[in-house]
């Protein structure tokens, strides 16, 4: 509805997953060098955690789009399946091919799929998002997909992505087994405050704002103490902003159009 009278090119604000947008915090940098060095290093399972909304799926979008040909990769948004339809979606998305409908075929045709690509010296990643919802037994399984391996190296790099609740899981004494397995684990912290302002510039110059668009440097703190660093909630305010700027004809945001947004927002 703003773009273009912002002269956007796109929605800056948007709250989808769109690597594109992918912002490089102190933290969010940390969490890319945690699963480059697990991946590449070929270290079985690595966890990363976050609250919801700090960037988890946008940083495994990004991560995925900067790993080479010889990377094959799988990623499992929401894993609200049983342990035979998890292995299912997980085959369907690297492409391998499917014989049989059972546990056991699944498993088999799995590796052998991993000892192709390894075969081709490639390195095969899963990354499984929204992790806290799987089972115990989902659980065990993940765990029981780290074993297939080669003699010198892991055969498949599995990334389990979710909010804390997943190392809470992770923690059952059934589990204990797997969390031995857990070779890196990386917690990701909302923005700090002085990098609120970096990344709404960087928002507004990916979506072509060309300086046409101005936050008062009073928002931003306005910005930060409401939204805990959260970038979701940065997004939802900052969007709401920009269309109130819109509705009154102005690039200006200042205190007045921000303090109306968090009261129609409600955000606490």
């Amino acid at each position: 509805m703003y773009c273009q009278f912002y002269g956007l090119k796109e929605k800056p604000f948007n709250v989808t997953s769109d690597p594109s947008f992918f912002f490089f915090s102190h933290k969010h940098k940390e969490a890319f060098s945690h699963l480059f060095y697990g991946v590449t290093q070929r270290k079985g399972i690595l966890v990363i955690t976050g609250e919801i909304g700090t960037g988890k799926t946008t940083l495994c979008r990004f991560f995925l789009n900067q790993l080479g040909d010889n990377v094959k990769t799988a990623f499992i948004l929401n894993p609200y399946f049983s342990e035979t339809h998890l292995l299912d979606a997980i085959i369907r998305d690297f492409g391998a091919n499917q014989r049989n409908k059972s546990k056991i075929s699944y498993i088999w045709e799995l590796n052998e799929f991993l000892l192709r690509e390894s075969k081709k010296g490639n390195n095969v990643v899963l990354i499984i998002d929204e992790a806290q919802n799987l089972s115990p037994d989902q659980l065990e399984q993940v765990r029981l997909l780290s074993n297939l391996e080669t003699e010198k190296d892991k055969l498949i790099q599995i990334i389990l992505v979710g909010q804390p609740e997943l190392n809470r899981r992770l923690n059952l004494n059934e589990l204990r087994q797997l969390q031995q397995r857990i070779m890196v684990r990386y917690h990701i912290a909302p923005l700090e405050k002085e990098e609120i302002r970096e990344y709404i510039l960087h928002r507004l110059k990916v979506a072509g704002a060309a300086n046409r668009i101005h936050f008062n440097e009073d928002v931003f703190q306005l910005i930060a103490d409401y939204s805990a660093g959260t970038p979701r909630l940065i997004n939802i305010i900052c969007d709401r902003a920009l269309l109130a700027g819109f509705s009154a004809e102005t690039s200006q945001i200042d205190e007045v159009i921000l303090n109306r947004c968090l009261e129609e927002l409600v955000i606490k």
